[in-house]
C-alpha cells in the first residue's frame, strides 16, 4: 500500500518512490514465479491527474521456475514498465467504466498488490525456456539433451516391420538390421 495524501488531488503533483517490498505470496505461473518472499524492487513515479494518480515505473524481482523442454529448475529476473491509473472514489473514469476493470484509489491509499499480480502473470511466458536453445529431453529415454554424449540416438525398429523381423530371426532392437538383412539374401 502506497499512501497519496502527501501527493494531493492538485493535478501535476508528482513524487517518486523507491521501495523494496517482500512477496508476500507466489507470484507468477505454474512452471515459473516469483518465490514467496523475494525481494520486489519498486521504482514508481506518483503522479496527480484529474482522475486520479498515475503510477509509472518499473518492478523488478527475481524469478525461478522450471523449464517446459528439459525440466530443469532455473532462476532469472524480471522486470516491468508499469503505467496504470487509479482512479478517485466517484471520479467520472470509476463511473464510466466496469466494476473491476479500473483500480482505485482507497482512503488515500493505492494497492500495487494486484496490480504487480496481474502485470506479472502477462509478462511471464507460459513455456518458460533455462535456455533460449535447450533441446529438450531425449524422447525414448529422457536423458537431457544437452548433457548426452553426440550422436545421441535410438534405432528404433518400425511396428510395421516387427512381424517380418521375427519371422526371419532379426533382433527387433536395431532397424538397421533389418535392412541388412534384406539386402544378404537378395
Amino acid at each position: 500500500m502506497l499512501g497519496t495524501a502527501s501527493l494531493g488531488r492538485r493535478a501535476g503533483s508528482m513524487r517518486t518512490v523507491e521501495r523494496v517490498v517482500t512477496a508476500p505470496r507466489r507470484i507468477g505461473l505454474d512452471l515459473v514465479a516469483i518465490a514467496e518472499g523475494s525481494e520486489i524492487d519498486l521504482d514508481l513515479r506518483l503522479e496527480s491527474v484529474s482522475e486520479g494518480v498515475l503510477v509509472t515505473g518499473t518492478v523488478s524481482a527475481p524469478v525461478a521456475g522450471e523449464c517446459s523442454r528439459c525440466l530443469e529448475p532455473f532462476t532469472d529476473e524480471i522486470e516491468l514498465r508499469l503505467t496504470e491509473l487509479f482512479a478517485y472514489p466517484d471520479s467520472i473514469t470509476d463511473e464510466t467504466t466496469e466494476e473491476d476493470e479500473v483500480y482505485l484509489v482507497e482512503d488515500e491509499q493505492i494497492d500495487l498488490e494486484p496490480l504487480v499480480i496481474d502485470s506479472v502473470g502477462l509478462a511471464l511466458p507460459l513455456q518458460p525456456l533455462c535456455s533460449e536453445d535447450c533441446l529438450g529431453l531425449c524422447s525414448e529415454c529422457g536423458v537431457r539433451l544437452a548433457i548426452a554424449e553426440s550422436g545421441h540416438g535410438h534405432d528404433i525398429l518400425d511396428p510395421r516391420w516387427a512381424g517380418l523381423a521375427a519371422k526371419f530371426g532379426v533382433d527387433s532392437e536395431p532397424s538397421t538390421n533389418l535392412v541388412n538383412t534384406e539386402a544378404e539374401e537378395k
